[in-house]
């Protein structure tokens, strides 16, 4: 049997996470721990909002969420400004914190913060981790959350305690989303629209670059000879 902590690390081994960026400390310590037997990399940052900007750009280059972690209280509240920024700017990323132990999370308690509702605003999906046997479930969960168009951010709340328990699950298999095409109807109606337009203008968002659609793009707009502006978004 493996800990709760050393089923999660296998998970994000299943998602194909390459690099944590973070901070190390008491309540992730089981992570951590499990993260020595793993090929996934450790990369200490010298505060959290770096790592969360470091998760953010990873996203943004590779289109698979980047990941980011922390310990509770300050250090989890200083992952906001790097995960609200990639959630509005659709950059998957995975948000990590450890949590003090359930015991403590109904009363005053040193650093004790209701993260799971204090990062709901800013992700697509916000979490806590309450029993070994879910993990599987919410780990695939965030990442196709994080991952699915329009890609966001994702936040999973760990308990300490939780994460020292037993269980012997495995991790859920990673299938690829189902993409649409895009109808027949709708390219003869844009198509029909673009050419009855006397002077069309093409806003080009971060949606062409997550497609990978630039050289499309470009040979369209070369073709068609129609000016390009690019959106903030």
């Amino acid at each position: 049997m493996t800990t709760a902590a050393q089923l999660f690390v296998k998970c994000l081994e299943n998602e194909g996470v390459e690099y944590i960026f973070g901070i190390p400390g008491e309540e992730n310590i089981d992570i951590m721990d499990a993260l020595l037997d793993s090929s996934i990399r450790f990369v200490t940052t010298h505060h959290e909002q770096g790592a969360a900007f470091m998760a953010d750009v990873y996203g943004r280059l590779t289109g698979r969420a980047g990941v980011c972690m922390s310990t509770l209280g300050p250090g989890a509240t200083n992952l906001i400004t790097g995960v609200a920024d990639a959630n509005m700017d659709r950059a998957p990323i995975v948000a990590i914190a450890g949590q003090g132990a359930t015991t403590r999370l109904h009363k005053e308690s040193h650093q004790i913060l209701d993260l799971v509702n204090l990062f709901a605003p800013i992700t697509k999906y916000s979490t806590q981790i309450r029993e070994a046997e879910i993990v599987p479930e919410i780990v695939r969960k965030a990442f196709k959350v994080a991952q699915t168009e329009k890609p966001g951010g994702a936040f999973i709340d760990f308990p300490e305690n939780i994460a020292e328990l037993k269980f012997s699950g495995k991790p859920i298999e990673v299938q690829t989303a189902y993409t649409s095409d895009t109808p027949d109807a709708k390219i003869e109606q844009a198509a029909k629209i673009i050419s009855g337009a006397k002077y069309p203008v093409i806003l080009a968002g971060n949606g062409v670059v997550r497609q990978g659609a630039a050289d499309a793009l470009v040979t369209f707009a070369e073709v068609l000879r129609i000016p390009v502006a690019n959106t903030f978004m």
